[in-house]
């Protein structure tokens, strides 16, 4: 078959090129179209309980993670100019397009009791922004006698204070946030210039506008230096300018054409399909080193370029197909994940590898085609007299010492398994970001001074419409008691409910003494209600936290960022305690909210690894079974590849990297990449041994030899590339990088040095026999010259 491809593509190269460069032209265009994805990175499927109940929450109550917070302290928050200013810009920000509304110690409200018309009435404390002393130290003894906003927009113990910005939704979830996000910086950095106080930025919209910005910024800086750092290893490899710029070519159309595809499938640039182009760069160009160092050797040999690029696609079209095949496989099973991020991501790299496959496969030997025959320095890399005295030491130890290569890999990976019991999976809202970042600062002011900017929501279901205020509002004691609960746990921050609303109004009921902030008793409760305005009508604040149906009421609370672990213990200890006031039989209540949601996410993706890494083992074993047809072959080729997942996993525990999305995909990736060594190794063996007629221990040393040149040069490859994500200002991604380099570089000694030692413990003639069953798909032996 590769010979009928070989001459189809020699003899039309034109057309080839051609049709390479219509596609090309199509996918540019469509790369064009692609945006950034604005939405919030969504792990969990749509199936997934937690998703559900997260979705039906937002359906009924509206975004929850749509409030940035803008926060400072001072030792006078009511002093003249601060109190003015401070006014000035809640109203400047609340003018930007996009803003709903803004809460900020200058724009509160008080309830204050209408006998003439027997209702409460809302009116805002203070108006305009030009107060003397006199106003403001009036202003300050009433919002201080108002616990409603105690912990919520001021505390009064540190004398810190916050803005909360609303975003709209349309917006929230649109370009449009990010240039939202610097006008109201820009704005706040003015005031904090005019008054010499430090401002801290948090909340959702915040945060995402922050990791976005970088998202962006870093793709095209990992494209420049994937480039860069694959030409000049080409360069120092080949010494030849043409193969760096055909390797590099071919790789352009990799990254264009997955980038259509992306595009043509719907999809957005998240913060793992913007890892696509630079992982296209690095896993493509391997495809050009074995060909290149391939055409060199045959054309070394007769010196014919035709033959030799005939002879090239002929020998390596099923090697590198099968090796491509693993590598997209090791993708691929993201999909299974049923995660819309990861099945994304998966997707798009799996389909990415095997068309730059494609255009390696035509594109590389066109342009060597039409490129001058290579001269002798550009071949003497084939003599690479340090790589062949390395090869040659592998061989002595595989031949001579193989105890003493099982007795080293066997310390090294039970060393390896002490540290993977030393993992944790544990996931932050924010801890892919470095520890310096200006976002974890003002994380930990939010979290000092106000518990937190995280949203935490329970959601209470009466199963009856207007069962909120059936039973003479028996709820609301149970709301209240349900908030002491909370206000047990350091995590959470003062809550936001209809009984904080109903204790509000309360006070002003009995004239505004702070002694009555408390839900009322019973008769109290009665001549409460009968107040229009209490608990409806247009200005009534609390409509966001009653469903239309009144059947479904919320607590909305604010939480640090403690992590996946503790929220999870967390959820534990509370459902009890919530099911003790709120029988199951009575009532259905739901923990959800944004930062829930995300936390919850680690350990759904913990459980679908050992699944997809499972389907990839088993999808693999197919691939092999579909060449060698031995079992005990295939069973032994994969525990050269699995020893280095379990001593990356090892040094992960080592050094405390936890599991969460971006380390997760290290195991996937890494063992379908590494599995292409397997390939490349097992297929030059079986050639030797049924071409050449070689014993094992023969096939063995000339296997090491040929193959391993290429081996390395690709090793080198992946591993200085995949280390380029050290750069990252994500956490996670430089976890990525540095692992994946470790896990291939470890994958390329195993498979150098174990396979072929395993290969020679197994009986020789047993080992014969089995190499030589007919495959399902056959490897294209070397033609006759």
């Amino acid at each position: 078959m590769w010979k009928y491809i070989a001459g189809k593509i020699l003899r039309n190269k034109f057309i080839f090129t051609a049709v390479i460069a219509a596609i090309t032209a199509f996918m540019i265009y469509e790369t064009c179209q692609i945006r950034l994805s604005y939405d919030f990175a969504r792990v969990l499927p749509v199936t997934d309980p937690s998703y559900v109940d997260y979705m039906n929450f937002k359906k009924k109550f509206g975004e929850d993670g749509n409030v940035m917070v803008i926060g400072f302290k001072s030792d006078n928050l009511f002093e003249t100019k601060l109190f003015n200013d401070w006014s000035r810009l809640t109203s400047n920000v609340k003018s930007i397009q996009g803003i709903k509304d803004v809460l900020s110690l200058t724009s509160l409200y008080n309830v204050n009791r209408n006998d003439s018309l027997n209702k409460f009435e809302f009116q805002p404390i203070s108006k305009g922004s030009n107060y003397s002393k006199e106003d403001l130290d009036s202003i300050k003894a009433l919002i201080y006698s108002l616990p409603f906003y105690e912990g919520l927009v001021y505390n009064k113990e540190t004398g810190a204070t916050l803005m909360a910005i609303t975003f709209n939704g349309a917006d929230l979830n649109s370009a449009r946030r990010l240039t939202m996000v610097k006008e109201i910086v820009t704005v706040a950095d003015s005031f904090a210039a005019a008054n010499k106080v430090k401002l801290h930025y948090s909340g959702m919209p915040y945060i995402r506008s922050h990791v976005m910005e970088k998202v962006s910024g870093e793709m095209g800086l990992f494209m420049a230096l994937a480039v860069l750092v694959t030409a000049v290893i080409l360069w120092l490899f080949f010494r030849s300018l043409s193969s760096v710029v055909v390797s590099l070519i071919v790789a352009a159309i990799g990254v264009v054409w997955s980038l259509g595809v992306m595009q043509l499938f719907g999809y957005k640039i998240t913060i793992l399909s913007g890892l696509i182009p630079p992982l296209i760069i690095v896993i493509g160009i391997p495809n050009c080193v074995f060909l290149i160092n391939k055409y060199h050797a045959e054309y070394v040999k007769h010196f014919n370029k035709i033959k030799a690029l005939s002879h090239t696609i002929i020998k390596m079209g099923g090697t590198l197909f099968l090796a491509n095949v693993t590598t997209a496989i090791g993708f691929g099973v993201l999909y299974y994940t049923s995660s819309p991020l990861l099945v994304e991501f998966g997707v798009v790299a799996a389909i990415g590898v095997m068309l730059t496959f494609v255009i390696s496969m035509i594109i590389a030997p066109i342009f060597l085609n039409l490129l001058p025959v290579p001269k002798d320095k550009h071949t003497n890399h084939l003599d690479a007299k340090f790589i062949n005295k390395i090869l040659i030491k592998v061989d002595y130890w595989v031949q001579n010492k193989r105890p003493g290569i099982y007795i080293v890999i066997s310390i090294i990976t039970l060393i390896g398994f002490w540290g993977m019991t030393k993992m944790n999976v544990l996931g932050f809202v924010v801890d892919d970001l470095p520890k310096n970042d200006p976002v974890y600062e003002d994380l930990s002011f939010f979290e000092k001074n106000f518990k937190g900017v995280l949203p935490f929501e329970v959601v209470i279901d009466t199963k009856k419409p207007e069962g909120v205020f059936s039973e003479n509002g028996s709820i609301l004691y149970k709301i209240n008691k349900l908030q002491k609960v909370f206000a047990t746990y350091s995590e959470f921050s003062k809550p936001l409910s209809i009984a904080e609303g109903v204790k509000f109004s309360y006070q002003a009921y009995r004239g505004g003494n702070p002694k009555y902030y408390k839900v009322p008793g019973a008769s109290d409760l009665k001549a409460l209600s009968e107040f229009n305005g209490t608990l409806s009508g247009q200005q009534n604040k609390l409509k966001f936290f009653i469903d239309s149906t009144k059947q479904f009421t919320r607590v909305s609370f604010q939480m640090a960022d403690i992590g996946s672990v503790r929220i999870k213990d967390l959820v534990k200890e509370l459902k009890p305690r919530i099911d003790s006031i709120f029988p199951p039989e009575e009532f259905r209540v739901e923990l959800t909210g944004h930062s829930l949601v995300f936390l919850k996410s680690n350990d759904y993706l913990l459980k679908n690894l050992y699944e997809s890494l499972a389907i990839e083992i088993v999808l693999e074993t197919l691939v092999a079974l579909a060449l060698f047809r031995s079992i005990r072959i295939i069973v032994l080729s994969k525990i050269p590849v699995l020893i280095p997942l379990v001593i990356t996993a090892g040094v992960m525990g080592f050094l405390g990297i936890n599991f969460k999305p971006t380390t997760i995909l290290i195991f996937s990736i890494a063992f379908g990449i590494s599995s292409d060594g397997t390939i490349y190794f097992l297929t030059k063996y079986r050639q030797e041994l049924k071409v050449q007629g070689r014993s094992v221990a023969e096939a063995i040393s000339v296997t090491i030899r040929e193959t391993g040149l290429s081996m390395i040069y690709t090793a080198i490859i992946l591993f200085s590339g995949f280390a380029i994500f050290a750069v990252s200002s994500f956490g996670g991604t430089v976890a990525l990088g540095i692992l994946v380099s470790l896990t291939l570089l470890v994958a390329m000694c195993t498979n150098l040095i174990m396979l072929p030692a395993i290969l020679l413990s197994i009986d020789k003639r047993q080992s014969r026999r089995e190499a030589l069953k007919v495959p399902l798909i056959e490897i294209e032996e070397d033609p006759e010259d």
